[in-house]
Order: structure tokens, then C-alpha cells, then sequence
């Protein structure tokens, strides 16, 4: 890491810091905004441009600039590998203090910016104004880039109009006070323009360590220290609407959550039978696994059996795990075909849970979208079918569709309005959030309502027990990307629930499947088994063992390519590796 800065000009009033990561085809003109600041002159500030571990031209465009704007003072400071924007701009904001607390300038000023940012002509002479008139910390007002936001759809701005107002009523809450000197005119204070002074940067302890958001946590900071941030107009920035931000979170991650939430969620009831079957041009299977579902089987597999006769469905099976309550037969009268999963796919030897048996079912159907959906839903509607099924066959980007519903929990009698989905609230939706954020955008990542096109499905491994759908979902985004993924909202959804000593063993699986795909292949290997030791009932007895099926069947695709004596090989290696497990996996969640 080079840290090697010529000494600072005795003039120098302001130093402003530039993280960038990969921004060749910014960063020349969030520095040529900066060399044509007006108000101040050359020698009182400088640029800390910090490269993050860049991959690309960003080093060569920066000395580019030095270059061609001589009197522009520009300080690089090289990251061998990437620590994150958060971290690159602590970096930065640390050099900056040092060098201005070392000519004894604690007034003297700590901005930032981005490298995909264009600061105003006046932006660093209005924020030394605002110094000398006692401010600490600035909050400079951000607009977007107005071509790169026309292409946002309109929702999602909207969105980004609600946001913005529920953080000025928060800032309004914190600051701005009538003993302080605290000016509250926007809600912004944002890497793409905050500024300290050394003397509050020093009182803070510095920019808090964050991979990212660290300007909320620095804000939050200077809340708890009573330091008010003086957020005016008068400090101006364009910032970038693009949506493919470099930080796990931040401004760009905002905007592509809204833009796809406006453009890639729909509701159930804007998909009519009759609007289908005109757009219908492909072959649809449904899949309904079932596991002693005798009181929830019979509307589901009757709205099934009229979706079939109208023309929507080509095929329409339940896939039964040797229910014992009569769940068969009931299917049969509501006129669906019914198989046995461990009669699918025989050769492998019993399913071992409701993956295997979708995997298993995979294989013996033609068409070419495959939907799935759960059996323990209580008044299920023809909308839940049809609203999977409406996105994928409206637009031909959309690859796979899962639905999203409100789920009220039943307690004694109580009903809870949102009070289900407990492995999805404790389990699915943290580990989503820590290790793919894009995929926050779902409100059900765990929903068994899915719908998708075969060849996509064909080219996924399946998670043989409770971690299927969430496996699904991280392969089909790593697949076809965010874009080619949708929701659809199916309204109020009430289920069975489990008892919490069950939902351990299905959040297991959930959290085995997404580490696999997220720590790699070894993971599963190297960390999981097939079990998970839970305590005696009544707190005395010996510990107990709860198998739980954590393998996983190889992708159709792969099988179905090779050569014949190949494709034996690999279904020996499909029976050998749920060999082990012999858990079912059909509970929900």
C-alpha cells in the first residue's frame, strides 16, 4: 500500500477524498469538477484519490488528470486489494486530518465525494464560508444525474421521493436545534458529499470502519456527540443513477432495489385466465408436492384441474410422499393425476425430501414452464397460479418468478397478522442481506409458489430438502442475473405451522444450502452433516439427533448431456449423495 503524500501547501485550508474502485469512466470528470472550484485558490486544497484495489484504468485516468490540470493538487493512494468504500474513505479522511492537523488547522476542512459525482464550481468555497460561520459538519444536497435517472422507471423515483421524505423528518428529529447552529434544508449527508473538520473528525474518533454505509454511521456518530451537521442547499452535487453501485449498499444498490421492484414485481390480479391463454405460446406443467396435506389437497387440486381443462396447464401432477391421511386419493377425485415420489426416479432409491421429489418430477415432465407450489395453503385461489405464471409468459426476460404473500400466524386462537414465516424472518432474509443484498428485494425468498422456464431449471442443482428454494433463488440470480428474476404478489396466505423444535432443523438446511453456494462447494463438505443435535424436551435427557438432508441432486442438464454410460455414472453419483439422509423435507416454514 503506498502512503508516501508530498508535504502538505502551507495554504491549505480543505482536503477532499475520493475513493474509487474501478471508475475509469468516471472519475476524470469528478476531478476536472473539482480543478474548476472557484472562490479559493489552488495551493488551499487537494484531492486524496484512494484506489481500492483497482482492476482497471482508474490509476492511469487520475495521473491523466494531474496532468492535464497542473494547478489541481491530486495525492494518490494505492490499495493492493479491496477493502470497500468505507474503509478506502477512512483511509483517506485519516490522511486528510493528519495532514492538516500538522500545519495546527483544526478548523480546516475534511470533504468527500465519490468518483461518480460532480461536485458544483462553488462547493468547497461555500463549505469553508459555512466553517467560518462555526459549522462542524456540512451535508451537502445531491441530486441525480438527470438522463442516467430518466431511465429508472418512474415508480421507482417515487419511491426514492417517500425515502427522502421519511429522512428529512429524521434529520428534522435530530438536529437543527435552537441552541445550536445545526441547518436542516435537505435530508442529505452522503459520501457523495460530507465534510468534517479535523477538529470533529478528531472528536469522533474518525469515519467509522465500515465495508460500506458509513456515512450513516458516521451521521449516527455525530447525533450521539451533539455535533450538528449543517445540511445546505448551497452545497451542490450531481451524482450518478446508475444502478450497478460498486458498495454491497449504498445510493446505487438503492436505486436498482426500486427500479426492479417497480419493474419486476406485479400482483397476482393483473393476470386473468383469458389474458394468459391469448398470450400462451409454450407448454406449462405444475408440480404439487404433497406430504399428509388430506385437508388443505382438495380446492388446490380442483383450481388445478380447471387451469388444465381451460387450456392454461398442459400438465398438472401431485407428487406424494406416501401420505398416510389419504392425500392421494382425494387428488384423484379432484381429477390430478397422482404419482409417488420414490416411484419417480426409482433407480435412486426413496426421495429424501421435497427437493428431490421437485428434482425427480423435473425429470419426467415435457413442458416448458415448470410451476411449483405448496399443498398446506388454506383458500387458495386460481390467482395463485395464474399470477406465477402471468410474468413469465408476458415478457420473455422473465426466467423464473417466486411469489410473495402475507402470512398470519394462528396462536391459541389469536391470529397474528404478520407473524409467519419465522425461518424466513431469522434465517433466510439476514443471510441474504450479509452475502447477496440484491436478493433483499424479496419479500419471500422461502415461498414453494415458483414458476419458471425449463431450461433454466434444468441447468440448477436442487437442494433435495428444506433448502431448496432458497438454493434456486441464488442459482437463478447467479444464472440470468436480478433482472431475469420477478416476484408476484399472491395476497394473504395461511398455512400450517411448525413448532419452533422442527423449524431448527429446516432453518439448518436453509442456512447449509445458502453457505454452500456462498463460501463455495467445500463448505458442505468440509462443515455440514446430515443432522442437527438438539437438547431433551425437558432439559435432563440425553441430547437428540435430528437427521436432516443436506445433499443435493446434480443439474438435469448435466446428466442429460452425456454420453449414456456417463449419464449412468452420474446418476450413481445423484444415488450416492443422498445415500446418507434419509429425512423427508416437506414441513413449512
Amino acid at each position: 500500500m503506498s502512503l508516501a503524500l508530498a508535504p502538505p501547501a502551507r495554504e491549505l485550508l480543505a482536503s477532499v477524498v475520493v475513493p474509487a474502485r474501478d471508475e475509469a469512466e468516471r472519475i476524470g470528470a469528478c476531478l476536472r469538477a473539482l480543478a474548476r472550484q472557484r472562490g479559493l485558490a489552488p495551493a488551499c486544497f487537494e484531492v486524496i484519490v484512494v484506489l481500492d484495489g483497482c482492476r482497471d484504468a482508474t490509476a492511469s485516468v487520475v495521473a491523466l488528470a494531474q496532468a492535464r490540470e497542473p494547478h489541481l493538487r491530486v495525492h494518490a493512494v494505492t490499495l493492493p486489494t479491496p477493502q470497500g468504500v468505507g474503509r478506502a474513505r477512512r483511509l483517506g479522511m485519516d490522511l486528510a486530518c493528519q495532514r492538516l492537523l500538522s500545519l495546527d488547522r483544526e478548523d480546516g476542512l475534511i470533504a468527500s465525494t465519490d468518483a461518480d459525482s460532480l461536485v458544483a464550481a462553488d462547493w468547497l468555497a461555500c463549505q469553508l464560508e459555512l466553517v467560518r460561520g462555526g459549522a462542524q459538519a456540512i451535508g451537502g444536497h445531491i441530486a441525480l444525474d438527470p438522463l442516467e435517472a430518466g431511465a429508472l422507471a418512474p415508480a421507482a423515483l417515487a419511491e426514492r421521493e417517500r425515502r427522502a421524505a421519511r429522512r428529512m423528518r429524521a434529520a428534522r428529529a435530530g438536529g437543527g436545534r435552537d441552541d445550536d447552529d445545526g441547518v436542516v434544508e435537505h435530508h442529505h449527508f452522503s459520501g457523495a458529499s460530507l465534510a468534517l473538520t479535523a477538529r470533529a473528525y478528531r472528536r469522533c474518533g474518525g469515519l467509522p470502519v465500515r465495508a460500506a454505509l458509513e456515512d450513516e454511521a458516521l451521521e449516527r456518530e455525530l447525533r450521539t456527540l451533539e455535533v450538528p451537521i449543517h445540511r445546505s442547499r448551497r452545497v451542490r452535487v450531481l451524482t450518478s443513477a446508475r444502478t450497478d453501485g460498486r458498495a454491497p449498499r449504498g445510493l446505487g444498490r438503492d436505486l436498482a432495489r426500486s427500479d426492479w421492484r417497480a419493474r419486476r414485481s406485479y400482483a397476482a390480479e393483473g393476470f386473468s385466465v383469458e389474458r394468459l391463454l391469448a398470450l400462451k405460446r409454450c407448454t406449462i406443467a405444475l408440480v404439487l408436492p404433497a406430504r399428509e396435506v388430506a385437508a388443505t389437497i382438495r380446492p388446490i387440486a380442483e383450481q388445478a384441474a380447471r387451469l388444465r381443462d381451460a387450456g392454461l396447464l398442459d400438465e398438472a401432477i401431485v407428487v406424494d410422499a406416501a401420505s398416510a391421511d389419504g392425500t392421494a386419493g382425494i387428488a384423484r377425485e379432484a381429477g390430478l393425476e397422482v404419482v409417488q415420489e420414490d416411484e419417480l426416479s426409482s433407480e435412486l432409491g426413496p426421495a429424501r425430501g421435497k427437493g428431490d421429489a421437485m428434482w425427480r418430477a423435473l425429470r419426467m415432465l415435457d413442458s416448458d414452464i415448470v410451476a411449483f407450489a405448496d399443498t398446506d395453503t388454506e383458500d387458495f385461489g386460481e390467482h395463485f397460479l395464474t399470477g406465477l405464471l402471468g410474468p413469465l409468459l408476458c415478457d420473455p426476460g422473465v426466467q423464473l418468478v417466486k411469489g410473495f404473500f402475507r402470512r398470519p400466524f394462528r396462536a391459541d386462537g389469536a391470529l397474528v397478522p404478520h407473524g409467519g414465516g419465522r425461518v424466513t424472518e431469522l434465517t433466510a432474509r439476514p443471510l441474504l442481506n450479509l452475502h447477496a443484498p440484491e436478493l433483499a428485494v424479496f419479500d419471500q425468498p422461502l415461498a414453494g409458489e415458483t414458476a419458471a422456464r425449463r431450461e433454466l431449471l434444468e441447468r440448477l442443482p436442487f437442494s433435495a430438502g428444506y433448502g431448496v428454494e432458497i438454493a434456486l433463488l441464488i442459482d437463478a440470480w447467479r444464472a440470468v442475473g436480478l433482472d431475469g428474476l420477478a416476484q408476484v404478489d399472491l395476497g394473504t396466505r395461511q398455512n400450517r405451522h411448525q413448532p419452533l423444535r422442527e423449524l431448527s432443523a429446516m432453518a439448518y438446511a436453509v442456512l447449509v444450502a445458502a453457505q454452500t453456494r456462498f463460501l463455495g462447494a467445500g463448505f458442505a463438505d468440509a462443515r455440514a452433516c446430515g443432522s442437527i443435535a438438539l437438547p431433551a424436551l425437558d432439559g435432563r435427557g440425553a441430547m437428540e439427533t435430528r437427521r436432516v438432508t443436506v445433499e443435493e441432486r446434480p443439474p438435469l442438464a448435466a446428466l442429460r448431456d452425456q454420453p449414456d454410460e456417463a449419464r449412468r455414472g452420474g446418476v450413481e453419483i445423484a444415488r450416492e449423495s443422498c445415500e446418507a439422509t434419509p429425512a423427508r423435507a416437506h414441513s413449512r416454514r
